[in-house]
C-alpha cells in the first residue's frame, strides 16, 4: 500500500472527525429556525448507501447487470445476512441521533473527549463476542482513558453546578441546553458505538463480502430504521415543517461529512493500522479542542487538559502492542 495513500486517508480522517463535531455544535446551537437532526440523519444514510452503491458498480467495471446480481445473491440469496444487517443499522441510527443530542449540549472538545470512551466500551465487547485476547498494556491504557475521561468530567461539573447542569439553560446566543442530557447521550452513543462495531466485524468475518457491499445493505437498511425513527420521535414536526426545515449550506455540509465519515473509516480500516488510527483520533481532540478556544470562546483548565493528555495517551497506547489487540470501533 502506498504511504501517500496512508497518510493522506489519516490525515482526512483527522479532518473529518474534528470538522464534523464542530460544525454540528455550529448549527445546533445558532438561534433561529433549527432544522429536525432525525431527518439529517436518514439522509446521510442515504447519501453513503448511495456511495457505496456507486464504488461497488466501478468495482464491477461499471456493469449494472453484474452489480444487480450480486447485490439480488447478497440481499436475497443471503437473506439472512441482511436480516442480522438490521441489528448493527438500528444501532449505528440511534447512535447518529444521540450523536446530535449529545454535540447539542456538550461543548466540542469537552464532547471529543468523552466519546473516546467507546474505545474502552469496543474493546470489553470484543472480548465478550470476538474473544478478544487484550495485552497488559492495552489493560493500563483503558485504565487511563476511563480515568481521564473522569477527570475532564469532574472538572466540568464543577463548572456547571448540579441543579444547572439537571435544568435547561438558555443563553443568548443559542437554544436551551442540559450538560446531563449531553452526557446521557455522549454515554449511550459510546455503548452502541462499542456493540455494533464488534457485531459488525462478526458479521463480515463469518459472511465475508465486500466492504462496500455490506454498506451498501447497511445504508439501504439504516435509511429505513432512520425513516421510522424519524415518524417516531418528529413525525409530527416533519409533518408540520417539513423535511427540509431549517436547512441552509452549513446543514448539508454537516450531512455531507457525516456520510463521508462512514466511508473514510471503511478506507483507514483498509489502509492503516492501528497506532496511526491512534494518533489520527488524538489529533483531531486536540484539533477540535484548539478551535473550540477560537470558535466558541471554550476555556480549558488544568484538570481538563490533564485528563486530555491522559486520554490523548491512551489512545496512542491503545494501538501500539504488535500482538493481538482489540478491534476498530466507528460507525
Amino acid at each position: 500500500v502506498s504511504r501517500k495513500v496512508k497518510y493522506a486517508s489519516l490525515g482526512v480522517l483527522v479532518l473529518q472527525n474534528a470538522s464534523l463535531v464542530l460544525s454540528i455544535r455550529y448549527v445546533r446551537t445558532l438561534p433561529g429556525e433549527r432544522f429536525l437532526p432525525t431527518t439529517a440523519v436518514v439522509m446521510a444514510e442515504a447519501m453513503k448507501g448511495s456511495a457505496c452503491l456507486l464504488l461497488l458498480l466501478i468495482q464491477h467495471r461499471g456493469s449494472v447487470r453484474q452489480t444487480a446480481v450480486t447485490l439480488h445473491e447478497a440481499v436475497v440469496g443471503q437473506f439472512g445476512d441482511t436480516l442480522r444487517l438490521a441489528v448493527p443499522s438500528l444501532i449505528y441510527t440511534l447512535q447518529n441521533n444521540l450523536q446530535y443530542v449529545a454535540i447539542s449540549n456538550l461543548p466540542a472538545a469537552t464532547f471529543q473527549v468523552t466519546y473516546q470512551l467507546k474505545i474502552l466500551t469496543t474493546a470489553l465487547f470484543s472480548v465478550l463476542l470476538l474473544g478478544t485476547s487484550l495485552s497488559r498494556l492495552q489493560w493500563l491504557s483503558l485504565a487511563l482513558l476511563f480515568a481521564g475521561v473522569a477527570l475532564v468530567q469532574a472538572e466540568q461539573a464543577r463548572a456547571v453546578p448540579l441543579p444547572a447542569a439537571l435544568s435547561p439553560s438558555a443563553g443568548p446566543e443559542g437554544p436551551p441546553q442540559s450538560y446531563a442530557v449531553g452526557l446521557a447521550a455522549v454515554a449511550a452513543s459510546c455503548l452502541s458505538s462499542g456493540f455494533a462495531g464488534v457485531y459488525f466485524e462478526r458479521l463480515l468475518k463469518r459472511s465475508g463480502g465486500s466492504i462496500w457491499l455490506r454498506n451498501v445493505q447497511l445504508g439501504a437498511v439504516g435509511t429505513a430504521v432512520g425513516l421510522g425513527a424519524m415518524l417516531a420521535a418528529e413525525g409530527s414536526s416533519v409533518a408540520a415543517l417539513g423535511f427540509f426545515y431549517g436547512y441552509n449550506g452549513a446543514v448539508w455540509a454537516v450531512v455531507v461529512n457525516q456520510a463521508a465519515g462512514g466511508l473514510l473509516v471503511a478506507v483507514v480500516v483498509r489502509y492503516a493500522d492501528n497506532i496511526l488510527k491512534g494518533f489520527a483520533t488524538a489529533l483531531s481532540i486536540l484539533a477540535s479542542t484548539a478551535a473550540s478556544a477560537h470558535l466558541f470562546g471554550f476555556r480549558p483548565r488544568a484538570p481538563f487538559l490533564a485528563g486530555t493528555a491522559m486520554v490523548l495517551a491512551a489512545v496512542v497506547l491503545y494501538g501500539r502492542p504488535r500482538g493481538p489487540s482489540g478491534r476498530a470501533q466507528d460507525g
